[in-house]
């Protein structure tokens, strides 16, 4: 091999090294935002209980698929535009997309915020969680705030930075959490003050709920005012610092009008995908409650279910939380390679994404079977947990699926297949309302159908994504690496996960597994074994190697680590 073919062999291993780590920079601060989120929900939950959990998930139900209509995909948009151009050197275009993002933002946000605010009573009564309405219209000015948010996040992904994205959202979660406890906490209290002089019982619950929401908004704020900070001081740098490749010529400059057109059709079929994707909670709380009212259940038992239904998907959104972040990563990074008509490295940064998206998700959902019972009881200790457990343990499976799915659609957005995952949503959640139906009214199984349904859904999608990749990108999903070694080394994880558990659960007396602290002494020692197997037999059956633990973050010290214990 020559020289020129060695280094050109050598920039391609760099730039897929880098994709890597930096969908793992997103990935652990996803993780981390979502275990921030489990921790300040734990005492949010104390404050709020089911009642309020259940108004506080429906409001929120309400504000996801409204931020996904106008703004939840302008990170993705706005990267692939800026990661396109900066492809073909266009500097220029790429400060125009920009302006043109914050406009679309002003006019898509404020107009999702306004219907949020004043449909907020609609919604609530159609979701059969009247006293919803207050957190719904605290979450209203948020949606334009993140709209903004989305624009600059997408500004430097496209420059192939996930840095500030991942900082951001850490901070925004720290003051999310402060700011939910806190109001929540004043509100429950003034709710208190009008239960006793309206003589009702749910304004405590509702009010709480909203000052929960509260949150949501100071933290995408001060997220915001952080990046407004960060584009005016680094953003013009951080543009010219990309060098042009010799020999490019002056770049055409497109108007401004060209850009608005392009953007549009960029978002529309992103927004149309992820709407109809993740419009199945919506669907669902619609479905499940107006079932239930037929069934004759009243709201408040309705509020209940769902709020149970909400502790469950918090468990479920970290590890999913994993592959949100690889596709923020993986959309950019594939667009540039499908650009340049490199189908080399564009399968292969779909092989790296898809990997490890499993190799988090498979073992996550085993944990979440065999410790459901100390885990739930640890986050939400002043309640009975008994559905809870049952629900997350009947709903394990759809960490793998939604994780599967998740990445599948990045993968068809970044291969410009934008048509795809609008006809596999549609279809999913054609057979995922049936299952619903058939499982809530036929055979009464209350809320363990959406639970069910959503697994079927996922499901659906996972297997025509898989399908459409293999033909658009001319990819074979390999099997051994990505499913059944990972599958068999977090079988013996679980074994030994759990009986760490029962051991330490006939070791100490009753007396001292009390309360957060005695469930932590359950979870925490059987969390570590379980960590600890699961890498060893990763490592000892091959199903990851020496380059490709390296390529992780921290992983040039596991390395380290596995050699001097002879596994390596």
């Amino acid at each position: 091999m020559n020289r020129s073919s060695r280094e050109n062999s050598g920039t391609k291993r760099g730039k897929a090294a880098n994709f890597v780590v930096q969908g793992s920079i997103l990935a652990a601060a996803g993780i981390l935002v979502r275990i921030i989120g489990m921790l300040y929900r734990m005492p949010l939950n104390d404050i709020i209980g089911k009642q309020g959990n259940g108004y506080y998930t429906s409001a929120y139900n309400v504000y996801n698929i409204l931020l996904i209509l106008s703004s939840y995909s302008m990170p993705v948009a706005v990267s692939k535009m800026i990661s396109s151009r900066l492809a073909r050197g266009e500097y220029a275009n790429c400060r125009r997309i920009l302006r043109v993002g914050l406009i679309y933002a002003t006019v898509a946000g404020g107009a999702a915020a306004a219907i949020l605010w004043f449909g907020a009573d609609l919604f609530a009564e159609l979701i059969k969680t009247p006293m919803s309405r207050y957190a719904l219209k605290t979450l209203a000015p948020t949606i334009w705030i993140m709209a903004y948010l989305g624009v600059l996040r997408g500004y430097f992904q496209g420059m192939g930075t996930m840095v500030p994205t991942a900082f951001s959202q850490i901070i925004e979660q720290i003051v999310n959490a402060v700011v939910s406890v806190v109001a929540a906490g004043l509100l429950f209290q003034t709710g208190l003050s009008l239960n006793a002089a309206r003589g009702a019982e749910d304004y405590s619950y509702a009010l709480g709920a909203a000052g929960g929401t509260i949150g949501t908004g100071a933290g995408a704020l001060t997220a915001l005012l952080f990046f407004i900070l960060l584009t005016a001081t680094t953003g013009e740098r951080a543009l010219l610092s990309i060098k042009r490749k010799p020999g490019s010529g002056r770049p055409r400059r497109e108007s401004y009008g060209r850009l608005m057109y392009l953007l549009t059709i960029t978002v529309v079929p992103i927004v149309i995908s992820s709407g109809v994707y993740n419009c199945s909670n919506v669907v669902d709380n619609y479905l499940f409650g107006q079932g239930m009212d037929r069934l004759g259940y009243g709201a408040d038992e309705i509020a209940i279910f769902w709020g149970a239904l909400g502790q469950y998907q918090l468990l479920f959104n970290i590890p999913v939380a994993v592959s949100n972040a690889l596709s923020s990563s993986l959309i950019p990074s594939l667009t540039r390679a499908v650009s340049r008509g490199d189908r080399k490295q564009a399968r292969a940064r779909i092989a790296s994404s898809i990997r490890f998206s499993m190799l988090i998700a498979i073992p996550a959902a085993v944990g979440i079977t065999v410790l459901a019972d100390p885990v739930c009881n640890l986050l939400f200790v002043s309640e009975d947990n008994s559905l809870l457990i049952r629900l997350s343990m009947a709903g394990s499976l759809a960490v793998v699926f939604y994780s599967l799915s998740t990445v599948t659609n990045a993968v068809l957005q970044g291969l410009n297949r934008m048509d795809l995952p609008i006809r596999h949503s549609a279809i999913a959640l054609i057979v995922h309302v049936a299952v619903l139906e058939i499982l809530l009214l036929g055979l009464k199984l209350g809320i363990y159908s959406v639970v069910i349904a959503n697994i079927v859904f996922a499901f659906v999608m996972c297997l025509l994504n898989g399908f459409s990749i293999r033909r658009a990108a001319r990819y074979r999903q390999e099997i051994k690496k990505t499913f059944l070694l990972p599958a068999l080394c977090s079988v013996f994880m679980g074994a030994a996960a759990y009986g760490v558990y029962r051991g330490l659960l006939a070791a100490f007396p009753e007396g001292m597994l009390k309360g957060r602290l005695g469930m932590a002494v359950l979870v925490i020692p059987s969390v570590a074994v379980a960590m600890g197997v699961y890498g060893l037999l990763l490592v000892k059956l091959g199903a990851i190697n020496e380059k490709e633990l390296r390529e992780m973050p921290m992983g040039g010290r596991l390395a380290g680590l596995f050699k001097r214990l002879g596994l390596l």
